[in-house]
């Protein structure tokens, strides 16, 4: 067995949801969940089959963001592995929505930052172990770090 490191291509303002199910419906039962929830969101999908076809199944409402999925999905290649990216709508906003899917088994990460993809290869295929998600710590939040905190979620409407 092998690991690799995949460094997913995007944006550095662009939001990403990475994700494992079960079921080809994935892509569509995804979507809705999407458009139910965030209408105005622009968004990309990507599902790696793991059986049949094999083939990556992309949904969306966006061509470059579904391009951009596509393209994710194909460097990771793990089955039944998923990958939304998000305009006009932040990962918060439709988690509930996609954890809720029937077939979601998981999901790994729910970011802006800088991402890489812990893969695992055999003769068989790959599997995601994990991902690197932003930068370590630089230290512990003291008090004007809290209160910067507080102000922000405040300012930004996720409190009031």
């Amino acid at each position: 067995m092998n690991l690799k490191e995949v460094a997913i291509e995007k944006p550095e303002e662009l939001n990403l949801i990475l994700g494992q199910s079960h079921f080809i419906k994935t892509v569509e039962d995804i979507y809705e969940a999407i458009v139910n929830t965030v209408p105005q969101a622009r968004f990309g999908l990507a599902f790696c089959e793991a059986s049949a076809d094999r083939l990556v199944r992309v949904e969306g409402n966006d061509e470059g963001l579904k391009e951009l999925a596509a393209r994710n999905a194909m460097k990771i290649g793990a089955g039944h592995s998923f990958i939304i990216f998000l305009e006009n709508a932040y990962p918060i906003n439709i988690l509930r929505a996609i954890k809720q899917v029937p077939e979601v088994c998981t999901i790994f990460a729910a970011t802006a930052n800088p991402i890489s993809v812990i893969v695992a290869e055999n003769d068989r295929g790959r599997g995601i172990l994990g991902v690197i998600d932003g930068h370590s710590p630089l230290g512990i939040e003291g008090e004007e770090h809290l209160k910067k905190r507080r102000e922000f979620l405040r300012n930004i409407g996720y409190k009031f």
